[in-house]
């Protein structure tokens, strides 16, 4: 095993939170704020992408995650049209269970008058449907094609137009679906309010309000605004670098985790990075851009769908269990000493070793729907200082939230990654053989050393 700097304790994170504009700390990801969530049992919950690639604007790869942070390959190429190009891919399920893709159809230094579209029965295999001709007299741009579903059921575009006579002058119109097939559309209505010189305009409703994200060509940040009707008029109320994620950032898209939260994914075109934000406050203070693990300097432009779906993970509750590594068989977690380990257990330990081994699962204490463990003496693992022990549950809500973990699919066949509810996005792992929460880094190691499976009590 390789070494790595430590993890910093709680105390030095929020010092260097502190030291942070205000715009940039979410209160969200402070101890004990933001949370995991568990999807309903016998469930997962599927978020996918659909982003072409930095090195290859002609196709698109499919990546799906579970926790919107941690996005694996599902399929490479799995869509290359059949002429043009596949730029700024925005995907969502229709009410007839096809996967749908509008995507802009040149590359930028292109005349582009025309949006395409493609469907899918499973994610994996694409056909194409044909490329749409935007109906603006003088067009010379239709950029960034975005699928918005109203409340109603009604299914809209929001796609990005510039005219001939200033070809990079971008403003976001509104195209209405006139039929069931999505093969008609209304003739284009520009938003009111957002105005000229605004592209990547990405809309959700909530309640009665609609709320746009839409990056400022001039000053290359992203502005939030806001309005009572689809096509405005909308309010610019947050202009600069309001959030703190900088400049030279587009392609907004935002989708709602299961704690209530919202992630805010935007690619970060100057550095090649792409990014998450998140916001537990309607959208007030935002967390630190954070760039996505394994997508991050590959995909390009793309929205987020968020499904769930049947299986997910399951473990019995007021059972006793044994927890085996995924990637080392011949280990266990153990309590030593109160700190949680992975030495190697086999028939012939000891009758002490084998009950250190040994955990009853339950509910979790701060969510029914997430898990707690508890050892041979009554205590419950938890993390503290990102280390895993075993303490007395004092009764405070910080214990609760501290030993309650959200369970994910693990690598193997009926492993579980155990993330932690009060750090959404920190995953229980072994590193030299203790484990700990850290953040997930996308790779396959983290991914291994954070699978455990549960097996057999040894006591």
């Amino acid at each position: 095993m390789t070494t790595r700097p430590p993890t910093p304790s709680r105390r030095t994170l929020l010092r260097a939170m502190a030291a942070l504009p205000a715009s940039a700390v979410l209160l969200g990801e402070l101890p004990g704020a933001a949370h995991a969530a568990a999807p309903p049992s016998g469930s997962a919950t599927r978020y996918t992408i659909v982003p072409f690639l930095d090195s290859n604007d002609g196709t698109v790869n499919v990546y799906q995650s579970d926790d919107a942070l941690d996005f694996r390959l599902l399929q490479s190429s799995a869509y290359t049209p059949p002429s043009n190009r596949i730029r700024d891919a925005s995907i969502f399920k229709h009410t007839n269970g096809y996967y749908y893709i509008t995507y802009t159809t040149h590359t930028w230094q292109d005349v582009s008058t025309t949006i395409g579209f493609a469907r899918s029965s499973d994610r994996v295999n694409w056909t194409f449907l044909y490329d749409y001709t935007v109906p603006i007299a003088g067009l010379s741009r239709a950029w960034a094609p975005e699928w918005f579903v109203d409340s109603d059921g009604s299914v809209n575009v929001i796609v990005s137009c510039s005219q001939t006579s200033d070809e990079w002058i971008f403003t976001p119109y509104l195209l209405k679906a006139t039929n069931s097939g999505l093969t008609a559309w209304s003739s284009p209505v520009a938003l009111s309010g957002i105005g000229a010189n605004h592209i990547d305009t990405f809309i959700v409703k909530i309640g009665s309000t609609y709320h746009a994200f839409t990056k400022n060509e001039t000053t290359k940040y992203i502005e939030y605004a806001t309005a009572s009707s689809l096509t405005g008029p909308y309010t610019i109320s947050r202009t600069g670098d309001w959030a703190g994620w900088g400049s030279y950032r587009e392609g907004p898209a935002l989708i709602q985790l299961d704690n209530g939260g919202w992630r805010l994914f935007f690619d970060g075109y100057g550095d090649h990075n792409y990014y998450y934000s998140d916001s537990y406050d309607m959208f007030a203070t935002w967390s630190a851009p954070t760039a996505l693990p394994v997508v991050s300097g590959t995909a390009r432009h793309f929205t987020v769908i968020k499904e769930t779906v049947s299986g997910g993970p399951s473990l019995a509750r007021n059972v006793t269990r044994s927890f085996r590594s995924a990637n080392y068989s011949t280990r266990y977690w153990q309590n030593q000493s109160s700190l949680l380990n992975l030495p190697v257990v086999t028939g012939s330990s000891t009758s002490a070793e084998k009950t250190a081994s040994t955990f009853t699962v339950v509910a979790g204490l701060a969510d029914s729907g997430g898990y707690s463990f508890r050892d041979s003496s009554g205590n419950y693992l938890r993390h503290w200082d990102f280390r895993a022990r075993f303490d007395a549950n004092d009764g405070t809500t910080t214990f609760a939230k501290d030993a309650t973990f959200i369970a994910r699919t693990g690598t193997a066949s009926g492993s579980i990654r155990f993330e932690s509810y009060n750090y959404p996005g920190y995953y229980l792992r072994h590193y030299n053989y203790q484990l700990r929460v850290e953040r997930s880094n996308g790779t396959d190691v983290f991914r291994q050393d954070s699978s455990f499976t549960p097996v057999t009590a040894w006591a």
